[in-house]
């Protein structure tokens, strides 16, 4: 199991950000795919038409996400948590996902930097 932690500057005030990974329609228009999402603490959650879901257990608005993503049969959750901070450029997102399993870890950053806030970073240029 691997962790990952980064930071990424997306051209966005904090409340536009919390909006667009929150809400399912934005999701859909910022990824291009279908997408399920609450803001409701215990639901369930998928995105990229099922590619990553999981559980969302915590959310500030403008401010804080935590999920668990489920990777199938592993002993200890995988946690998401992105925090959002006010930046002279827009926000700077603060990512820690941790207990990745080892033979998904690299599709995950990959996935992270390009699918997820590279699309967002995009999306907002």
């Amino acid at each position: 199991m691997k962790d990952y932690k980064k930071h990424f500057i997306v051209p966005a005030p904090p409340e536009d950000l919390y909006k667009a990974l929150t809400n399912q329609y934005t999701i859909q228009l910022w990824s291009g795919e279908p997408a399920e999402m609450s803001t409701e603490p215990g639901t369930e959650f998928s995105l990229w038409g099922d590619s990553i879901v999981g559980m969302n257990l915590e959310f500030e608005e403008d401010k804080k996400i935590v999920q668990e993503w489920y990777f199938g049969e592993q002993e200890e959750d995988s946690i998401v948590t992105i925090i959002l901070h006010p930046d002279k450029k827009g926000t700077d997102v603060e990512l820690k996902h941790t207990n990745i399993p080892d033979e998904a870890f690299d599709d995950i950053v990959d996935g992270w930097n390009e699918a997820y806030f590279g699309a967002l970073i995009d999306f907002y240029s």
